[in-house]
């Protein structure tokens, strides 16, 4: 009878302690997943620190300014651009940058395009009466005439 007893116990035993290692389990299995989450924390963090902090790209901004530009081929442009007050003409194409003409920036027409319009008049204003002029009717126009 102590055979089976021993047996009985031994059965027992293991049982339990199956049970412990499915614990001891989940706990590394707990553990590991909040370290993999810290990582990604970390991660984040540096990654915000380094946007806010980090080398910034010196952009010319007041120097330099694409004034037009246009493709004239697959890989080739001609593009426009102001530097201090000069336009130069340039040819892009084939990793390759060249100088085609230089003349002088025109005055700022941008301002006195925005002085003629009345002030404080919305854009949606202005199509309204755009449209009801090209449909003619809100005076001259194409339907008028």
């Amino acid at each position: 009878m102590s055979d089976t007893s021993s047996t009985e116990t031994s059965v027992a035993g293991l049982e339990a302690l199956a049970g412990g290692d499915s614990l001891v389990g989940m706990a590394t299995l707990g553990k590991t997943a909040a370290a993999l989450a810290l990582v990604i924390v970390i991660i984040l963090v540096c990654t915000a620190l380094l946007r806010r902090w980090g080398p910034q790209r010196r952009v010319a901004g007041g120097h330099l300014q694409i004034v037009a530009s246009t493709p004239l081929g697959n890989r080739e442009r001609l593009v426009i651009v102001e530097v201090e007050g000069t336009w130069l003409v340039l040819g892009v194409g084939n990793g390759q940058i060249g100088k085609l003409h230089e003349l002088p920036a025109p005055p700022d027409q941008g301002n006195a395009a925005s002085s003629e319009l009345p002030q404080g008049e919305r854009f949606a204003a202005r199509f309204a009466r755009a449209l009801k002029q090209n449909a003619g009717l809100g005076g001259p126009g194409r339907g008028s005439s």
